[in-house]
């Protein structure tokens, strides 16, 4: 099975709040690098067909339209869940029976490999999703051909998720497929995971992260 993966990305300037102790001035260019290390890694993953951005923001549609992503506008403009149900009915509209994947825009960490192994895990079943690091919120949700994605994402999503129907995927050595970044300590976990080209040029100019 081949996965059409769809990644909700907000306004640059709007992106990561939680990160500008750490960043600075520096808090929108890592979100788009976050965004261009999870899209390429996501397009080099042999379990994925495609990548669907759904984004308002111009530049990181340049961007990661270059990475060879497929650009579709935020016309809820009604936060991520309504963002990703958006999404998947945009893929849908062009393939009906395509199985859809919701997965964040920060995993900078993020390894093809370790993605392929949640997506062969995920195809077990009509509706799953993967746990983040912190064990509290979900990365990634999927919903096989004729399954609703349903997404729940955010605070406590993880139980939300649960709650949903959707099976939880108990997988071990797929970290960088979980860390997420929020923080300063989310991105010194990342960094250490080791990131993609694109955040480690960025965090280049990082002094401190904390």
């Amino acid at each position: 099975m081949q996965w059409t993966l769809v990644i909700p990305l907000k306004p640059l300037v709007r992106a990561k709040s939680r990160l500008a102790p750490a960043a600075g001035g520096l808090r929108p260019g890592l979100a788009l690098a976050f965004a261009q290390d999870t899209v390429a890694a996501a397009a080099a993953c042999t379990a994925v067909r495609d990548v669907v951005v759904v984004t308002d923001d111009v530049r990181a549609a340049r961007e990661l339209a270059a990475l060879g992503a497929r650009i579709v506008p935020d016309t809820p403009q009604a936060g991520l869940n309504a963002a990703l149900t958006h999404g998947a009915a945009s893929v849908r509209s062009l393939r009906p029976a395509a199985p859809v994947v919701a997965m964040n825009a920060d995993l900078p960490a993020l390894r093809p490999a370790e993605l392929a192994r949640v997506l062969t895990a995920a195809a077990a079943f009509p509706r799953a999703f993967l746990p983040d690091a912190a064990g509290i919120g979900t990365t990634l949700l999927s919903a096989s051909a004729g399954t609703e994605l349903l997404p729940a994402f955010g605070t406590a999503s993880r139980a939300r998720h649960t709650a949903s129907g959707a099976a939880e995927l108990p997988l071990d050595g797929v970290a960088s497929v979980r860390q997420d970044v929020d923080t300063g300590d989310d991105l010194r976990v990342a960094l250490a995971l080791g990131v993609g080209p694109y955040t480690a040029k960025t965090t280049a100019g990082l002094l401190t992260v904390d």
